[in-house]
């Protein structure tokens, strides 16, 4: 099955029509989208009273891929706001017990930074990650393209597989060191995750710019390019039993329409949606 969404859903204004509240854009975006990128979760470990709203704003089927917090995959500098990092795994995984209980959780999206290559010690730390997850569901996403070079691909592969991380695919610009190729492959027998960053190669390099995060994303993927994807979707749900879609170029407002135009093209029609508001009468 091929499951798709975007990352957020608070940015995404061709979802919502008239003067919608913040607290009730999760609803209605469900009418769109059996899944969610909770991208929150990445800036601050979040309270549990959030997750459990969210999982009573959305249908018994819906899943949400919830982002690693930063200081566990070394993106914030200095100092973590915990006395340990077990403390710190441990605050993030009692915020997803509500996902957990209601069967609404569909992984964990560790996205390491640009900085994090292929060495020992992080191969380390990554099965330390694992270890401290237990049996919760962990997508691997790296940001650096020392992992798929040619001396290293079968072998971080195969590490994936022996530790049971789910692949997370990424579709961005190959900007040097800092991004990753396309590599089709699936490590894990139920799921696997494609990220779409778009393709703004000058705004993946500009970093040092105030508003160098909305650069990077800007970008609205055509007709043929999605058209592409669709068969490399359909090619990874013969290996996979469930492929789950995020589009993460939102800068421009373009993420949810792309994802509207990927179901178009694969023909899905979702079933069990939350009723849309306009649909009420």
């Amino acid at each position: 099955m091929i499951i798709i969404g975007v990352t957020g859903w608070g940015d995404h204004d061709s979802l919502y029509a008239g003067n919608i509240s913040p607290r009730d854009k999760l609803k209605e975006y469900a009418g769109h989208f059996p899944t969610v990128e909770v991208d929150s979760a990445f800036y601050a470990v979040q309270p549990k009273r959030n997750s459990s709203k969210w999982v009573k704003d959305t249908p018994e089927s819906f899943q949400f891929i919830v982002k690693a917090y930063q200081g566990m995959t070394g993106h914030q500098r200095g100092e973590i706001p915990f006395e340990s990092k077990e403390e710190m795994f441990e605050a993030f995984i009692g915020s997803l017990e509500p996902y957990i209980h209601s069967g609404k959780l569909a992984m964990v999206l560790f996205q390491f930074p640009p900085w994090f290559d292929c060495k020992k010690a992080n191969v380390d730390y990554l099965r330390w990650c694992k270890e401290q997850m237990g049996d919760i569901p962990c997508a691997l996403e790296f940001r650096h393209q020392s992992w798929f070079r040619p001396e290293f691909k079968e072998s971080t592969l195969r590490f994936m597989r022996e530790q049971g991380w789910i692949h997370s695919i990424c579709d961005e610009p190959q900007a040097g060191e800092g991004s990753v190729p396309t590599v089709l492959e699936t490590t894990h027998p139920d799921k696997v995750l494609v990220r779409f960053h778009g393709r703004n190669f000058h705004g993946w390099q500009k970093k040092n710019g105030d508003n160098w995060r909305e650069v990077r994303y800007l970008y609205r993927y055509n007709e043929k390019e999605l058209a592409e994807w669709a068969l490399h979707l359909r090619q990874l749900e013969e290996n996979c039993k469930n492929v789950f879609v995020v589009f993460n170029n939102n800068s421009g407002g373009d993420a949810a329409d792309n994802a509207k135009q990927m179901i178009r093209l694969l023909d899905i029609e979702y079933q069990q949606l939350a009723p849309r508001q306009l649909d009420l009468f």
